[in-house]
């Protein structure tokens, strides 16, 4: 019996993408990869060293300004020339960039996880660990952040997206594929929510909203959602689960920025909350300095839950000893850090948390009422705006 020919497999379908325009971002850092690539190839064929200067990375190497309102880069740089010693990461650092060039000439994208397994077929340049190619991104994203560009201009995304927005607002989005206007009602997800994509430099916003409430728990957001708190206060919530991610402080960056809108946090009475969170989300840090401009919310302001709201609302009882760890990160606060060391109300705060030896949760207002945070806290906080700490 005569073998059956085989039919040929089918091809993969390509990925349809609407047609590449670049903007004036990606011309941008285009030209910075050409320009270190040729500057680079210059030195060699001179037979001289090239040399990479980064800038460093530390909250020594940082100043805060109030008129400014975040952590700014200072002089430091570290130099990474060509040698034995440093040909590897070197070469590390050339081919990313050569990826990132070819991802913004294609419109496409990689994860800080797919950087590391492109390597694989690197032979000795290849990454051996995550951390080792994470650091030769933080090196090309500070030399792009002189630039004033950032890791999502470089096309670099990170691995998680941001978090959560519910309220008055209309996200217009865009089709990857067709490139046409997709236009999201954050007012319309029954008890869901919108998610923040990884990348937000494209979106749009429309809204009525008088402010942002930036809330640092999902029970709390969830909370305020469900009661849709956002309708009554006619504002914005955001719920930034911890420490806000990049796509997080970004997206209320840019939204605040543009339609002019003040940010409120609402976040936990504890020195994380305070020290991380919040100061996060207002000023950047210290290693992130090359990119705190970015990143960072100056006109946000800290709505509580303070110290002072645990005597005034009378939660005493319903507070949590301070910890080692609480007490040394708030130590470090008052000593190490520009931003409270600069702001009188926060000195005073952090000192009035320390001779308590207290912190309180967002929940504890629930010792009141499960909506004691909706009937009355939140509407008391708000109709004294001028109290709230810088």
């Amino acid at each position: 019996m005569a073998d059956k020919k085989k039919k040929p497999e089918a091809a993969p379908a390509k990925i349809k993408k609407a047609p590449r325009k670049l903007d004036e971002l990606d011309k941008k850092t285009l030209k910075l990869i050409e320009g270190t690539a040729t500057f680079v190839r210059g030195k060699i064929d001179a037979k001289s060293l090239p040399e990479l200067r980064f800038p460093t990375r530390a909250l020594s190497n940082v100043k805060y300004d109030k008129a400014v309102g975040y952590f700014e880069l200072g002089r430091g740089r570290k130099a990474r020339a060509l040698s034995v010693n440093t040909v590897k990461s070197f070469a590390q650092t050339l081919r990313l960039m050569a990826i990132s060039k070819e991802m913004v000439e294609n419109d496409d994208f990689a994860t800080k996880r797919e950087a590391y397994y492109v390597s694989k077929n690197w032979g000795e340049c290849k990454f051996n660990d995550q951390p080792e190619s994470d650091t030769v991104l933080d090196d090309i994203e500070a030399l792009a952040s002189l630039e004033g560009l950032s890791r999502e201009q470089l096309r670099f995304f990170p691995e998680e997206h941001g978090g959560s927005i519910a309220g008055n607002l209309v996200v217009v989005d865009r089709d990857p594929e067709t490139g046409q206007e997709i236009r999201i009602d954050c007012t319309a997800f029954g008890s869901g929510s919108y998610t923040i994509p990884h990348s937000v430099e494209h979106l749009k916003f429309e809204t009525d909203a008088t402010f942002i409430l930036a809330i640092e728990t999902g029970g709390m957001f969830q909370r305020l959602n469900n009661h849709k708190f956002w309708k009554s206060a006619k504002c914005i919530l955001v719920e930034t689960a911890g420490v806000p991610t990049r796509a997080t402080r970004r997206f209320v960056r840019r939204l605040a920025d543009e339609k002019k809108l003040p940010v409120y946090a609402f976040v936990d009475c504890d020195p994380y909350g305070i020290a991380n969170i919040y100061r996060t989300l207002k000023v950047g840090s210290g290693n992130a300095a090359h990119i705190n401009r970015f990143f960072c919310v100056p006109q946000a302001q800290y709505l509580g839950v303070t110290p002072q709201d645990i005597i005034d609302f009378k939660l005493q009882d319903a507070t949590h000893p301070l910890q080692e760890v609480d007490i040394k990160r708030a130590k470090d606060a008052l000593k190490n850090d520009p931003f409270f060391v600069a702001h009188k109300g926060w000195v005073k705060a952090l000192e009035h948390m320390l001779s308590m030896g207290v912190r309180a949760e967002q929940q504890a207002l629930a010792k009141w009422g499960l909506n004691f945070v909706i009937e009355e806290y939140l509407p008391r906080k708000l109709a004294d705006r001028k109290s709230f700490l810088p």
